[in-house]
């Protein structure tokens, strides 16, 4: 006979504002995004202000041990521009999802389920925009979009939110579906005052730490910080071997 057991199981999620590449030094420089990277050691990582010029991809200097899921927002002069999920985890599919308001700068969101062990994984990344009216009408656009998805094993929602009030009704709302985590302040890097960057999880029992990951190199590589969360897989059943 065999014994059912309860195992959980924990992987790091991160998110991080790469700038274009640009340090706090004016210097496009992808492989120092490429070594932040590299230091927050994650197994998902959502990022935003990604560039993907023509005819050379930043995102293949950034990562290329991990997959690339990217989620252009908007074309400019020097090529797409958008968000990007890097992972160690197999992709089930991808999702791109519209957030623009009116005449703003076009904003989105990427939707990448994830097969984490066996377990479902559904990842978002997002950059919400500057003002308050344009991020009320992303956020309500975005929770209604997933609310509409058959329910994950879990759920991480990874971004940008330019959120400045702590009271804002985007957060209030955000907080309402994932629970109110950890927000360490992660703008601007050489003198962290805001917590711009957010990772929420769902459910948010899962979620066990989140930090702001600050290092002589993160500090100029971007004008950002990334964040960084460790999270664990819901319990589930398996069986032991015989006694």
């Amino acid at each position: 006979m065999t014994t059912p057991s309860l195992t959980r199981q924990a992987f790091v999620v991160a998110s991080y504002n790469v700038h274009r590449c640009i340090g706090r030094d004016g210097v496009c420089d992808p492989a120092r995004i490429a070594a932040v990277i590299a230091e927050v050691e994650a197994d998902v990582i959502g990022l935003q202000e990604v560039l993907s010029p023509d005819g050379h991809d930043h995102l293949d200097r950034i990562a290329p041990a991990l997959t690339c899921v990217f989620g252009p927002a908007m074309r400019i002069a020097d090529g797409d521009y958008g968000n990007a999920l890097l992972t160690r985890h197999r992709v089930l599919s991808v999702r791109h999802h519209a957030l623009a308001v009116g005449r703003r700068e076009p904003r989105g969101a990427t939707e990448v389920p994830l097969d984490v062990g066996g377990r479902r994984v559904r990842a978002v990344v997002t950059h919400l925009g500057l003002w308050p009216g344009e991020r009320r009408k992303q956020v309500r656009r975005l929770l209604t979009q997933l609310a509409r998805e058959p329910e994950p094993d879990l759920e991480v929602l990874l971004g940008d939110i330019n959120e400045w009030l702590l009271i804002g009704r985007p957060l209030r709302w955000l907080h309402r579906r994932f629970g109110e985590p950890p927000a360490p302040v992660t703008f601007p890097a050489g003198l962290p005052l805001f917590g711009l960057e957010r990772i929420w999880v769902h459910p948010c029992t899962a979620l066990m730490e989140a930090t702001a990951h600050r290092t002589a190199l993160s500090r100029w590589a971007s004008d950002h910080l990334p964040i960084r969360a460790t999270v664990t897989l819901p319990p589930n059943r398996v069986a032991e071997g015989p006694a």
